[in-house]
């Protein structure tokens, strides 16, 4: 069994978006076969690459608020408490809206973290 506080995990490289900081919690380097947790945090104004992948992810909004948007430009407001289930190739990003940190948890498989 591993168990963390966030606090104790460095930052991953994110790289071409300022504002946005990554952790990856629970993964590959732990021993993680199957999945992957990671932690976001947007500062204000801060966003998440327009992108879509091979495979699905869960999140759960832990701090602040935002926005969640799909490839269509559809814009769903999502503030903490909040879960989302983004589907395998479907094109979304993620950008605060408000004024402190926006942070949420991101469950992938471990493919999508390696």
């Amino acid at each position: 069994m591993i168990i963390k506080q966030l606090s104790d995990v460095p930052h991953a490289a994110v790289s071409g978006y300022a504002g946005v900081a990554k952790q990856i919690v629970i993964g590959p380097a732990d021993g993680s076969d199957e999945i992957a947790l990671r932690y976001f945090s947007l500062e204000p104004g801060g966003t998440t690459p327009h992108h879509a992948h091979a495979f699905p992810h869960l999140v759960k909004v832990e701090a602040g608020e935002g926005l969640a948007i799909d490839g269509a430009g559809a814009e769903r407001r999502v503030q903490k408490g909040d879960y989302l289930f983004v589907p395998s190739e479907e094109r979304h990003y993620f950008r605060n809206t408000g004024a402190v940190p926006f942070e949420f948890v991101c469950i992938v498989p471990r493919r999508g973290e390696q």
